[in-house]
């Protein structure tokens, strides 16, 4: 199937993968476009996996502040070699990233970081709801799953829409950077200021 540079270029524009991808996931998905932007996030996550086992320890601290200086952020985020941390791309999502946590103040960079305590709390809360609401015991599981990816969206980084694109999450667009830079690339922490606000 013939592919046109133009709609290459478009895909390209929107997901960040590599042109020789975009073009195959075009031919792949036959030229629907929102397939191919499907077929590349799961490459993409496929290939982010293979990755995740990587050491990751340059990168940058990316900083950002908000509001007159009312709100500030610092944000690490780690990947294999200087080389990626000092290219545009990295930068830019570093950057991007800093003003998410801003915007969105989220607790944790994702669920694996959530207390065992706080997430047996949560589940505790989702059942006493759904029993209370006269939900069958049956279903219960599935009701507390489906509350609980809504509070990851509500408390972790990498489950949030990405301010940017909402049709992505933060996941997304780190795995995005993983599958054309090559390189594992980690969240590794954050923190979050905001004037007049108490520490936890």
């Amino acid at each position: 199937m013939n592919v046109s540079a133009a709609k290459v270029k478009e895909l390209r524009d929107k997901t960040n993968a590599g042109m020789m991808d975009c073009k195959e996931a075009l031919v792949e998905s036959g030229g629907d476009f929102d397939k191919a932007v499907e077929y590349l996030r799961k490459k993409g996550l496929s290939a982010a996996t293979k990755r995740s086992s990587r050491a990751a320890k340059e990168g940058a601290i990316a900083s950002y502040i908000h509001m007159e200086g009312r709100i500030g952020v610092l944000v690490e985020v780690n990947c294999e070699t200087d080389f990626v941390a000092k290219t545009d791309n990295f930068k830019s999502m570093a950057k991007d990233l800093a003003m998410q946590i801003a915007a969105t103040n989220p607790k944790y960079v994702s669920p694996e970081e959530i207390p065992g305590k706080e997430m047996e709390s949560e589940r505790e809360i989702y059942r006493s709801q759904a029993l209370a609401e006269g939900k069958p015991e049956k279903i219960l599981d599935r009701i507390i799953e489906g509350k609980l990816k809504k509070y990851y969206e509500e408390v972790c980084l990498m489950d949030q829409k990405f301010i940017k694109d909402t049709d992505k999450t933060v996941r997304d667009v780190v795995n995005g950077l993983i599958a054309s830079s090559g390189e594992n690339i980690v969240v590794r922490r954050f923190e979050r200021y905001q004037l007049g606000e108490d520490r936890q």
